[in-house]
């Protein structure tokens, strides 16, 4: 059969597309799921949206955002500074150092935060007094535990150790990710092990520790609710101290909701921006081959035998 003969047939084929049916009809019951919601929203009078207006920039609504937020940052900071301080100590080669660090995450990532929120709160019942003692002086201060230990302490020094935990398994995958030829060629061009960590390691490994970090921040900010627990004024608490009175509970969560959305969307966009940054060296090289498979392509470069 000529070249002719089987381009003519080819072009009396009919071409029929093939049909997803089963795409069609998740696509539909989405639709239909997404139509019933939005009219839920709109004609149940239980969400009382003018109440929901009316509350959304409220005084006590803004401090207790402004607490929340304040918690985040802080609690995030610290579990960011201890847990890459474990992480180091998870690597090292001192066993007492690997043991006390696989110690320190067993317990304080395995214990609810709940229970830890409650312990630190409760501080007093165990030590009564914080004392400072030096040998051939004495004392130098003492304080009572419930002086120190107040609800917003108990709150920030429970969820950085426990944050922590998870914080130090992140960094450590980090390191762990960074090829270890990278480490030997640096130690024999005479770096020291602290110099190579700092230079070489963790800016390679932050490409890999920023995702997860990102996800535990966005985990930690609705973590920071159990506060309201031990009476810290997050937005939580705020919340509940307003529908307490006024018995407007839906709207009131619904105000709670909405704040909480839209700091993990503004952190998400954060993450984001800042995940390029750290894979801006990826991009350049796939920037670099996509160029270079296009002079091939044209003959501006001659391709190998």
């Amino acid at each position: 059969m000529s070249k002719v003969e089987t381009r003519a047939i080819a072009e009396d084929l009919v071409v029929v597309p093939l049909r997803h049916y089963g795409l069609w009809i998740g696509t539909a019951a989405a639709l239909a799921i997404l139509a019933l919601i939005v009219k839920a929203l709109a004609t149940n009078p239980a969400f009382d949206w003018p109440t929901v207006g009316k509350y959304l920039f409220h005084a006590s609504i803004m401090r207790g955002l402004a607490q929340t937020l304040l918690l985040t940052v802080t609690i995030m900071v610290l579990a960011i500074i201890i847990g890459t301080v474990v992480a180091i100590m998870r690597l090292s080669p001192s066993r007492i150092l690997n043991a006390f660090a696989s110690a320190y995450i067993w317990f304080f990532r395995g214990a609810p935060a709940l229970i830890q929120l409650i312990f630190w709160f409760n501080l007093s019942l165990i030590v009564r007094e914080i004392s400072l003692t030096l040998p051939f002086i004495g004392t130098i201060f003492t304080v009572k535990t419930n002086d120190v230990m107040t609800p917003f302490v108990a709150a920030v020094v429970a969820l950085s150790l426990h944050e922590a935990g998870y914080m130090a398994e992140i960094v450590r995958a980090g390191i762990k990710s960074v090829p270890g030829g990278q480490t030997e060629a640096a130690g024999s061009l005479g770096m020291n092990h602290r110099l190579i960590l700092r230079r070489i390691t963790l800016p390679q490994a932050m490409r890999f520790i920023v995702p997860p970090t990102g996800n535990e921040t966005i985990n930690l900010l609705k973590t920071t609710s159990l506060v309201t627990m031990i009476a810290v004024n997050d937005l939580l608490y705020a919340a509940q101290s307003i529908y307490a009175r006024t018995f407007e509970t839906i709207p009131l969560l619904i105000v709670v909701a909405f704040w909480y959305l839209f700091v993990v969307t503004i952190l998400s966009i954060c993450q984001h921006y800042i995940e390029q940054y750290y894979g801006r060296s990826d991009q350049q090289a796939g920037a670099a081959r996509g160029i270079l498979h296009r002079a091939f392509k044209i003959g501006r470069v001659a391709q190998p035998a």
